[in-house]
């Protein structure tokens, strides 16, 4: 990473709201995090929210819960996300590979973040951001996790990368731990909602900074 990069990169950090609220943070437990991740792509956190809910009171809310459950029950408990009998069909993948590669989420703690990351990549239905996630916000892994959000403020503080590349910038830039990397991807997100989400670009301090 360059030292211009890394200074923008800085920049922006020291820019951010100086901690996130507990609406950022991912609330529950691993495997909820884990499921969660999946069934937040395309849709609200408000409508995530909602299905883990609902999976919670059908009590399966889990990997084995996952597993076991017919994927019509799925499909209507999580209906509210979009996209629901794919994000079905995904989820009952994640759960049944978890539970024979790994005994359980458990069996996870052993392997390198490298190698969880490579297997997590290889399941239908998961990208980088979503790997990202499971990893740094479920398994306490220093994974930082890239999105939307992060690639547009970033390119307003004049860092313009491809997402690959952004990963390892603010991973560079910053202590390797993951609740570092989760209060400063709270923090973007946060930040974002605030502003990009309300196009005040002429009040954002990212994007009108001189530094």
């Amino acid at each position: 990473m360059s030292a211009s990069s890394s200074a923008r990169i800085g920049r922006i950090v020291s820019l951010l709201p100086d901690r996130a609220s507990a609406g950022a943070w991912w609330p529950g437990g691993r495997e909820e995090i884990l499921i969660g991740a999946l069934l937040t792509q395309q849709t609200r956190w408000e409508s995530v929210e909602r299905a883990l809910g609902l999976l919670r009171e059908a009590g399966c809310c889990s990997l084995a819960g996952i597993h076991t459950r017919k994927q019509e029950d799925l499909e209507r408990l999580i209906r509210c996300t979009g996209f629901f009998r794919q994000k079905a069909e995904r989820l009952k993948e994640l759960s049944a590979h978890i539970l024979s590669t790994y005994g359980g989420i458990g069996g996870m703690e052993c392997r390198s973040t490298e190698d969880l990351r490579r297997d997590l990549l290889s399941l239908r239905g998961i990208g980088e951001e979503t790997a990202d996630s499971m990893l740094c916000y479920g398994l306490g892994r220093p994974s930082f996790v890239v999105d939307a959000y992060t690639e547009r403020i970033c390119r307003c503080a004049g860092v313009a990368a491809p997402r690959k590349a952004l990963k390892g910038e603010f991973e560079a830039a910053l202590p390797c731990d993951a609740g570092v990397y989760r209060e400063v991807h709270a923090r973007i997100v946060e930040y974002a909602k605030t502003w990009c989400a309300g196009k005040r670009c002429g009040e954002c301090r990212i994007r009108n900074s001189d530094g």
